[in-house]
């Protein structure tokens, strides 16, 4: 025992008294496996609720009460920022299931190559670099929930075998042959649509219906003003206690200020623009205008965007020659397709074509920037090869 072993068995023992302290110790190292992954984790929404009290709000509450106490697949949807991770904690915290762990995968973050094998686990030498066997999100989810951010993102192939974990509740590792059993409740995000994906054979129908049993959107912060101030008091106090700022409160010019606001990176957008605002309020500790960072609300409609993103409005290179991106005016407010469009097309052509500078400038991965252009070109948009295709 001192030298490492589980437990032990005193002579004589049966076969079941050996299966039952062989099942402990698996219970007892996939629990060690899982708080050891659980604890790389860095979640900074952890703990936080779905906040607003609009009305919008409120049939989505109900619906996430209705249906976190059983055990069907949800896909949730809606744009970034709009808080698709907090619907999913939300179902995990309500559910039977909560108990088990919580394993979420990024599948716009990991590599095309690696996915699978993060996913389903691999045996040793199942690959260049595979030095021992390792579990897959889905084995330490086991008796749990597993949440597959970004859905959308992945490949026709892990799509196949995806398709069958959720039929059949069955994997195999990448270059094992042994087929494990897994007892997991899968939840699902895209900031897509995944109909259109479907229409344009980039996602498979099956699987869209396999996900789609519950579908839950998410609307976005622009059609629910009325929880901005709520949302804003909210963040102020927190980052002024995670920052040791003393704030006195948001000036009502300031409130009007982010009332008028269009919100395209919705309720993330907000969190950073009030922690940058706490940052710099200063000694006088009542947030301001100017403290928020945007653009003069007489001449922009949409406001500066949030920290790391590069603004559209200003001047780029495109083969060598300076370019003038003009922004959206009061007058013609611009969807928000467009606007995401157009950002897309100015970070290329800041990086004269770069598809990975543009990507990190982005904050995206350089797969979502690719089934962007892809998607504009669908549409009958060029790339950004010249500047009449940005300009206009």
């Amino acid at each position: 025992m001192r030298a490492g072993a589980f437990d032990y068995l005193i002579k004589p023992f049966s076969s079941s008294q050996l299966e039952m302290t062989l099942k402990k110790a698996e219970d007892y190292s996939r629990l060690v496996r899982v708080n050891r992954y659980l604890s790389l984790e860095e979640d900074d929404e952890s703990g936080q609720e779905l906040l607003g009290r609009s009305q919008v709000m409120q049939p989505l509450r109900q619906l996430i009460r209705k249906v976190a106490p059983t055990q069907a697949t949800v896909l949730i949807q809606g744009e970034s920022g709009t808080g698709k991770e907090l619907v999913a904690r939300a179902l995990y915290r309500l559910s039977p299931r909560v108990s088990g762990p919580f394993i979420k995968i990024n599948c716009a973050a990991v590599p095309e190559n690696l996915i699978e094998s993060e996913f389903f686990g691999h045996e040793k030498g199942a690959f260049t670099g595979a030095m021992s066997k390792r579990e897959g999100r889905f084995e330490l989810a086991h008796g749990g929930t597993i949440l597959l951010d970004e859905i959308s993102e992945i490949s026709p192939q892990v799509q196949a075998k995806l398709l069958r974990v959720l039929q059949e509740r069955e994997l195999e590792r990448v270059g094992g042959n042994r087929t494990l059993k897994v007892d997991v409740r899968v939840l699902a995000t895209t900031n897509r649509n995944l109909e259109h994906c479907v229409d344009r054979k980039e996602f498979r129908q099956d699987l869209f219906f396999r996900l789609n049993v519950v579908p839950i959107h998410i609307p976005p912060l622009r059609e629910r003003k009325e929880d901005i101030p709520e949302l804003s008091e909210r963040f102020m106090h927190r980052f002024a206690r995670k920052h040791g700022v003393r704030v006195k409160g948001i000036s009502d010019t300031c409130l009007s200020v982010l009332l008028q606001h269009h919100w395209p990176g919705n309720v993330r957008e907000l969190q950073n623009v009030l922690e940058r605002a706490v940052i710099l309020c200063g000694d006088d500790g009542r947030l301001e205008p100017e403290h928020l960072g945007f653009a003069p609300a007489t001449q922009l409609a949409v406001a500066a965007p949030p920290l790391g993103f590069a603004s559209f409005a200003g001047n780029a290179v495109v083969g060598g020659a300076p370019v003038q991106l003009d922004a959206p005016q009061l007058g013609g407010i611009l969807p928000l397709a467009e606007l995401e469009k157009r950002q897309i097309f100015a970070a290329l052509a800041h990086t004269q074509g770069n598809r990975t500078h543009a990507s990190r400038l982005l904050g995206i991965s350089i797969r979502t920037l690719r089934n962007k252009m892809h998607e504009y070109n669908g549409e009958g948009s060029a790339e950004p090869q010249t500047a009449a295709a940005i300009v206009s």
